[in-house]
């Protein structure tokens, strides 16, 4: 029997891997996507806040700066190409502390520097798109918007299989053998060639690295985000979307409140370590994978560094009470009785080994041209923002070939 061969095997059924398969085969490569989950988009991309990203606040200069400036636009120009739910509604991003107002200013020059338009904005000016905010200063985003993102990578899965690619679900990759000019990536259910493979696994990617005899450099450490649906009461008070000044010593940006696409309204997410890579609630637990991380001497580091910080986010886990305190920092009408649990997503935090949280997108080559592969080993927010501009990246990367953005003339 043939094995099936490709120009490239994407691994990873998110929106990356989808993002990158559509790059590739609208340059007439033949490809294939391998997921081991019966669906697409499963993980990540299916469990986030849906928020299309303006870029904001991203250090100027960096891969996240770039795509997710290039993402946002291409998101909102895909979502009214294919007809998909999305809204540019805007975002304030609001200082309740006067010792939050220096982070503040940061964030509008880091605007400035990647090209994103900001107001500055005083009680008065944050009340005229908030009117139940409270803070001290405000900025509003006019960029940001909200969208469905399971619904854009399907879209993107559907693309890929009408310009002839291949699109896999339920088949789980086990190892990744690189030989000469050509890549094979066993599966459960039989073999597949690529000329050159992408990584993109997400909660896994680090293991599918180590299969494929790459030292990754990196541990991915699962963080699990959980939201509160607003009651009707609470989601009238919330016109569009609500967020914290991050701290900047975290890759997170803080409980949010959003307004999604459906007309619901939630908050969150926090960040507990998850108890299992795919651990989206506290019962979820695999011993062997959460001892794998608390083990991990990048994790000892996060700990003793930052557990403070970390008891904080585990009180609000399991404290409706706690949870309620942290919204009601920008949202004082908000009671604990209008919160109710909204799901839960785990963040893929890749981690180095001296306790570094890498802030940034992450890519690994393991050769170049034929027979080599690519890892991509940091994809966590804003990645589903700046998926298709991470696909055109990822496919220069591989081929040196450039291609246009979708839609551009």
């Amino acid at each position: 029997m043939t094995t099936p061969t490709f120009d490239v095997v994407v691994v990873g059924g998110g929106i990356v891997g989808l993002a990158t398969a559509h790059a590739v085969a609208r340059t007439g490569r033949s490809v294939a996507v391998v997921e081991r989950e019966p669906r697409l988009a499963n993980h990540q991309t299916g469990h986030n806040s849906n928020v299309i990203h303006s870029g904001l606040y991203y250090a100027p200069g960096g891969l996240k700066a770039r795509l997710a400036v290039a993402g946002c636009a291409e998101t909102v120009a895909f979502c009214r190409e294919h007809d998909l739910p999305h809204q540019v509604c805007g975002k304030l991003v609001v200082a309740t502390e006067p010792e939050e107002l220096p982070r503040m200013a940061e964030l509008v020059r880091r605007g400035a520097a990647n090209g994103v338009e900001v107001t500055e904005l005083d009680q008065a000016g944050m009340r005229r798109y908030e009117p139940n905010v409270r803070g001290i200063a405000a900025l509003h985003v006019p960029s940001t918007g909200i969208t469905d993102y399971r619904l854009i990578a399907e879209k993107l899965g559907e693309l890929v299989v009408k310009e002839g690619g291949e699109v896999h679900t339920g088949r789980a990759v086990t190892q990744i053998v690189r030989r000469g000019a050509d890549v094979v990536v066993r599966t459960e259910r039989g073999d597949l060639l690529g000329t050159q493979v992408v990584v993109c696994g997400g909660l896994r990617c680090d293991e599918l690295a180590v299969a494929s005899g790459a030292d990754p450099g990196i541990r991915i450490i699962p963080f699990r985000g959980e939201y509160s649906g607003f009651s009707d009461r609470a989601a009238a008070l919330v016109k569009g979307l609500i967020y914290p000044v991050p701290d900047p010593a975290f890759p997170f940006l803080g409980v949010h409140a959003t307004r999604g696409i459906d007309g619901h309204v939630h908050a969150g997410p926090n960040a507990v370590l998850a108890l299992a890579r795919e651990g989206y609630s506290w019962g979820t637990v695999k011993p062997k994978e959460f001892l794998s991380t608390i083990a991990y001497p990048g994790m000892l580091r996060i700990a003793r560094t930052h557990w403070k910080y970390g008891f904080g986010e585990m009180h609000r886990s399991l404290s409706k009470k706690a949870m309620v305190k942290q919204i009601q920092r920008m949202l004082p009408d908000v009671q604990a009785s209008d919160l109710s649990p909204a799901g839960a997503g785990v963040r893929a935090q890749a981690v180095k080994r001296d306790g570094t949280l890498v802030d940034d997108f992450l890519f690994v080559d393991q050769g170049s041209g034929a027979g080599s592969v690519l890892h991509v080993l940091n994809a966590p927010s804003p990645a589903a923002t700046a998926a298709l501009p991470i696909g055109r990246e990822i496919l220069e990367r591989l081929t040196g070939e450039r291609i246009a953005p979708l839609g551009a003339a």
